[in-house]
């Protein structure tokens, strides 16, 4: 991204003009990479509001923009025909990369299915751009619930597992586990237990991933795992620290037992997915990224370019920086497991009709997560006396394989339903991904 023009007095010296530059020039590399601005503070090594992180001042006339974008509000988008803004303090606009079609079929969608809070963002893998970015709480419109890490990541979570099974156990798509019960509601300690008379279910950890076999992930987890390697696979895919991103993200929670003792069943709980963690809807979005990316995370962005009152370009984003986070071979393998979310799993309905042709025209990849409130300890469900919510997940991308230089498409849906319910998320990804993919639909090139 190139920032210009900057406005100098005719009595700035050079030196001056030098030092504004570097100092500029090292304040946008250290928000572009997403450089927390709020310390850890506490014992446990808890981290001040996200929300609340500042841009660094530049001290020079014109401030040099960089994200995340002081004042930026991302729940007040205005729709046009070809593009789509949001404002900026002092006068300043930001164009955004969000595709006007899919943000109002996003919309829609929510509207349509009357659900009582709920979080669309879409994302183009190979640009970092995103394309559609909504949220929707009753009344509530000051909440921009996209950024939000207060959701129960639930069974999301086990792609993180498989990740790390892959990478220090050697698993693979076809890595076959025997159990004795399927664990839909919860794990208990006998499901860690071995035992060759009880254990008659045997299954592959794809088709596990795609029916969210909760005692596959809990067991394989117990016994090749630790607390070190799921941790590890866990931060390498962005979880306990912000996303970076052009507003600042609250960090997804992370909190992993140890594999031992009397907190292995939590260890193992929290392998499958039931507790300990949570999930932003932009950030699930990253993670699907990450994985139609052959493993390499790209850093999500929604401003293309900053002007201000006069038209001028004060800022304009450039090419994305990217890391690996995982390996190749994890990728694929990974996206072999979330295939048989689609073709065998729990979505296996929401994507296919009656004579079991698909809804989309293409293959995708995708997990689901499914938990309820009422189930949650205090700290991550609802809070004491109130209403159960069921919290329902879909993160994913397509096609899941994509032929070089076709379009592609990467999605987080978080519904939050009440105990009486429309729809879960994988519906609401379902419709989205079908608008994407319609063949007569007019295109806004991602910036």
């Amino acid at each position: 991204m190139s920032i210009g023009p900057l406005r100098f007095g005719r009595s700035l010296g050079l030196g001056a003009v030098a030092f504004a530059l570097v100092v500029g020039s090292v304040a946008t590399l250290a928000h572009f990479r997403g450089v927390p601005r709020a310390r850890a503070a506490g014992a446990e090594g808890s981290v001040e509001d996200p929300l609340a992180m500042k841009v660094v001042q530049v001290p020079n006339a014109a401030k040099a923009l960089a994200p995340p974008f002081a004042g930026l509000d991302l729940s007040r988008i205005a729709l046009g025909d070809n593009g789509a803004t949001a404002a900026l303090p002092n006068k300043r606009v930001a164009e955004l990369t969000i595709d006007p079609r899919l943000q109002r079929a996003a919309i829609a969608a929510m509207k349509t299915h009357k659900l009582p809070e709920a979080t669309i963002v879409m994302m183009d893998p190979d640009t970092g751009a995103i394309l559609a970015y909504a949220s929707r709480l009753g009344n509530d419109h000051a909440r921009d619930l996209a950024i939000e890490a207060t959701a129960p990541s639930a069974s999301v979570f086990k792609i993180v597992t498989a990740a790390a099974l892959v990478e220090k156990d050697g698993a693979n798509a076809q890595t076959r586990e025997c159990f004795a019960r399927s664990a839909e509601q919860r794990v208990v300690a006998s499901d860690l237990v071995v035992d060759p008379l009880r254990d008659k279910w045997c299954m592959t950890l794809a088709t596990a991933m795609g029916k969210s076999e909760n005692a596959v992930f809990a067991r394989m987890a117990h016994d090749h795992l630790d607390q070190a390697s799921l941790e590890t696979a866990a931060r390498a895919l962005g979880y306990g620290a912000p996303i970076a991103f052009d507003v600042a993200v609250q960090p997804s929670k992370l909190e992993v037992p140890k594999n031992e003792g009397a907190d292995a069943l939590g260890f193992a709980r929290t392998a499958a997915g039931f507790w300990n963690t949570t999930l932003s809807p932009l950030h699930a979005a990253e993670i699907a990224a990450t994985v139609a990316r052959n493993g390499e995370a790209i850093r999500p962005h929604v401003v293309a370019r900053v002007t201000d009152d006069a038209g001028h370009v004060e800022y304009e984003a450039r090419d994305p920086e990217t890391r690996r986070a995982i390996s190749p071979a994890a990728a694929e393998a990974l996206t072999t497991m979330m295939e048989h979310t689609i073709t065998e799993g729990t979505s296996y309905r929401a994507f296919h009709d009656a004579r079991r042709a698909p809804f989309v025209p293409v293959s995708v990849a995708g997990k689901t997560g499914t938990l309820s409130g009422a189930g949650l300890p205090e700290r991550e469900g609802a809070s004491k006396g109130s209403e159960p919510r069921l919290y329902s997940w879909f993160t994913g991308f397509a096609p899941s394989h994509a032929e070089p230089g076709k379009k592609r498409v990467a999605i987080a849906v978080l519904v939050v339903n009440k105990p009486r319910w429309h729809v879960k998320a994988n519906v609401v990804a379902r419709e989205m991904l079908r608008e994407f993919f319609r063949e007569d639909a007019p295109r806004v090139a991602s910036r």
